[in-house]
This record gives C-alpha cells, sequence and structure tokens, in this order.
C-alpha cells in the first residue's frame, strides 16, 4: 500500500489503517522509518487529540481506571485511543502486551482503539516512537488519546512530555507510601487520583488523598495550573466513582489553559523537547554506523568494562574522535 493511500485511509479512520502505520513506526528498518515519515508528513497537523498521560504503581488498577474512563469518554460520543506500553524483557526484548485482554469491554467499543507497545527497554516508561503513535491516532480523528506507562519512577516525568495531562494513579496507602513517590513526578503530575475508594477501602483513600492534597500544597504553584492544581482525588475504577468528577476537573485545567495561552505554549516546548532527543539519538546512530567509529566505540567499551578506562574519560575520547579533534 502507498504511503499516501495509507494516509487517506488513516484520516478517514481506518482502523487497520492506523494499526499499520503504527507498526511503520515502531520498526527499526529503515525503509519503513522512511514510509513512517511519509505518512506523519500526508496527515493534517491541524487535528488535536487531548492528549493524557497516565502512571502509577503496579497492581494500582491502572488498566481498569483506563477502561472505566474510556468507556465514560465513548459513551459522551468521544473517540478514544489507548496506546499502552508494556514493559520489555532486557534479556530477549520481548513483552506479553496483555492490555488488550485486560481491558476486553474498551477493545470491543467501536469508538476505542487499543494498542500495546513495547517499551523496548526506554526509560521514561513510554516506547521512543509513542509520540509519532499519538500524532498518527490525531491524524485519525480520536478525541482523546491515553498513554498509559511502564510504571512510576523518576524516569516516567518523561510522559508528560508527550501529554497536555498527566494522572498519577495510586492506591490506597499501605505504608509509608508518600516516600516511596519521586518528588519529580509529583511535581510534574496535573491530576493524583488515589484508587480503589470503594468498600472497606474507601475511608483509607480518602485519608490516603488528603494525605497527598497536603504535599501538593506544599510544592511551590507552577505557572501553568490556576489555583487548587495540581490536585487529588479518589476514584473507584471498579465502581466507576468520582471518575465523571475527575474528567470535570481535568476539562477544567484544559480551558483554562487554552484560555491563558498555555496550551500552545507546552505543544511548542514539547516539540522543541522530541526534537533535541531525535537529535541525540540520530548522532548515536551515526556513531555506530560509522565502520571506524563503530569499532573505536567497542574498545572503549572492552576498557571500560576492564576498569582500564573510566566510562566519563572514554566517552570524551570517542566525542573527541567523532568532533575530528582527537
Amino acid at each position: 500500500m502507498e504511503t499516501t493511500e495509507l494516509a487517506e485511509k488513516i484520516a478517514r479512520g481506518d482502523r487497520r489503517a492506523l494499526a499499520r502505520a503504527i507498526t511503520l513506526v515502531e520498526s527499526a528498518r529503515p525503509d519503513h522509518r522512511a514510509q513512517a515519515a511519509e505518512v506523519l508528513a500526508a496527515l493534517d497537523p491541524s487535528r488535536q487529540a487531548l492528549r493524557i498521560g497516565l502512571s502509577g504503581t503496579p497492581g494500582v488498577g491502572k488498566s481498569t481506571f483506563i477502561e472505566s474512563f474510556g468507556l465514560m469518554l465513548t459513551g459522551q460520543g468521544l473517540k478514544v485511543a489507548v496506546l499502552a506500553v508494556d514493559p520489555s524483557s532486557a534479556r530477549s526484548g520481548g513483552s506479553i502486551l496483555g492490555d488488550k485482554t485486560r481491558m476486553e469491554r474498551l477493545s470491543r467499543d467501536p469508538k476505542a482503539f487499543i494498542r500495546p507497545s513495547p517499551s523496548q527497554s526506554q526509560l521514561g516508561g513510554v516506547a521512543r516512537r509513542t509520540r509519532e503513535a499519538i500524532a498518527l491516532c490525531e491524524g485519525a480523528g480520536f478525541d482523546v488519546v491515553l498513554i498509559e506507562t511502564v510504571g512510576v519512577g523518576q524516569s516516567e516525568t518523561a510522559v508528560a512530555e508527550m501529554s497536555d495531562l498527566f494522572l498519577l494513579l495510586l492506591a490506597p496507602a499501605g505504608g509509608d507510601e508518600l516516600q516511596g513517590v519521586k518528588r519529580g513526578i509529583m511535581e510534574t503530575c496535573d491530576m493524583i487520583l488515589v484508587n480503589k475508594a470503594d468498600g472497606e477501602l474507601r475511608g483509607q483513600a480518602i485519608r490516603t488523598c488528603s494525605d497527598y492534597a497536603g504535599a501538593l500544597r506544599l510544592l511551590r504553584r507552577r505557572p501553568q495550573d490556576p489555583d487548587g492544581f495540581p490536585k487529588a482525588l479518589t476514584v473507584s475504577a471498579l465502581e466507576t466513582g468520582g471518575i465523571a468528577e475527575a474528567w470535570e476537573q481535568m476539562q477544567a485545567l484544559v480551558r483554562w489553559r487554552r484560555d491563558n495561552g498555555i496550551w500552545d505554549q507546552r505543544r511548542a516546548a514539547q516539540a522543541m523537547f522530541w526534537f533535541r532527543e531525535e537529535v541525540r539519538a540520530g548522532l548515536l546512530a551515526a556513531l555506530e554506523e560509522d565502520t571506524e567509529i563503530a569499532g573505536m566505540l567497542h574498545d572503549l567499551q572492552d576498557k571500560v568494562a576492564s576498569g582500564e578506562l573510566l566510562p566519563a574519560l572514554a566517552a570524551d575520547r570517542l566525542v573527541q574522535r567523532f568532533r575530528g579533534t582527537a
């Protein structure tokens, strides 16, 4: 299929064409990367979806929340895409990619599209090509794109560089959980949602939410936030309690950012961030493709592994050689 035809089908909302284009985006083959670039260039850049990044501790119920949240959105007539990034094995590179089975009802919804992707050991809890997959979903006419990340960690803040809203999903604390969440992610998230606020855990969820609300008040207010944000709320993905209120708060924050020019500023800053990331990745690829430098790279790696050279000194030698000053 020609890239022009593929782009036209994506613009009409063809699911198979969208899935095929995402496969091209995720491929490491140069010919596939070239085709993916042509498809992206052919899509209408004015189409914008609300990009929502979602992170949370393992077992917090991210998939259950996304299914309940997604079904509520599709029930309102919105088209929802879910890009679920699964952790890849450091040994085999494989992933389970089980999110479709965990979101069975949402996967059957005609207004929803779920695409699990391997993280490919990328830091930040998102695959390197997730941002391009988001652009494809926007080109296909989806109103909301949910990006589910691998898990919580300092590097998880990378998802904030590709989303308009960043949600942190937490469970009622089973100990000193507040200390286990990094300050970086607390400063980056737009909303903390304490899940499982139902049954016997409801009281604990309310107390946990209060603890996080207090912690958020201690942080300096960000210029991109109105009064009261970021905020903590309780939700129940199982019983759908609090999800509609959380959506109302998300919409209020988006409206404020649009009205105050923050939305466009964030999108521009994110584009610059990923431009620099692509430059870094391209330079590293150029190093590895140069036969002479690649040989030097492997030699330096052996010396670092044996303890003959310090990593910083070895890296400096390689960079100097690449710049032609050594």
